[in-house]
């Protein structure tokens, strides 16, 4: 066990601070543990979003010394023993709370996107899908939609032209859904 520092950002879309707290972290320890156990001793109104702890739900996504990650699955032993680690919500999208940002934007580019449609021919009879097909749209299945790819593009963050792109994470729905075989709906444009 030792002693580290993390410096936890607090407050909410009106303004807030960084706020220090100084906590004994134990071996094999994530930040979202280290976090947990501050709102345990120290900040119990501390807000934070997580749920299910194992990398795949991507709910407790913040930025840990200025990069994205997944708080439950950054290790506290990547970083040195005398290293504060900052911690703060997602830049790109309004804070509720404290590590709490406010990403129902993405919900609503989610809503904007054709569902997926299967082509008349195919509606009623049993599907026949190659390994081929399978391939080519399973790696768009692998997003947890924690939304760090749309908190590092440039364009949502810096330009602020969420009005214009959806981002990277639709993107990438959308090209799943227009590699799929039986699919009829236009997407490109």
């Amino acid at each position: 066990m030792s002693e580290r520092t993390m410096r936890i950002w607090r407050g909410d879309a009106n303004g807030g601070e960084f706020v220090d707290y100084k906590v004994d972290v134990d071996e094999g320890m994530v930040v979202l543990d280290v976090i947990h156990r501050v709102q345990s001793l120290h900040a119990n109104d501390l807000g934070v979003r997580w749920n299910c702890k194992a990398g795949k739900c991507g709910s407790c996504s913040m930025e840990i010394n200025g990069k994205p990650k997944l708080s439950c699955m950054t290790r506290m032993n990547e970083y040195g023993d005398d290293e504060v680690i900052s911690v703060q919500p997602l830049k790109t999208f309004p804070i509720i709370k404290d590590l709490v940002p406010d990403v129902s934007w993405n919900y609503e580019q989610n809503k904007r996107i054709k569902p997926f449609t299967p082509r008349a021919e195919a509606a009623g009879k049993d599907l026949i899908m190659t390994q081929e097909d399978v391939d080519r749209v399973q790696e768009f299945r692998k997003c947890l939609e924690c939304f760090l790819c749309q908190d590092v593009c440039h364009v949502l963050r810096d330009q602020n032209k969420k009005d214009e792109f959806v981002g990277p994470r639709f993107m990438i729905r959308v090209a799943g859904l227009e590699m799929h075989p039986i699919d009829a709906a236009d997407r490109i444009p």
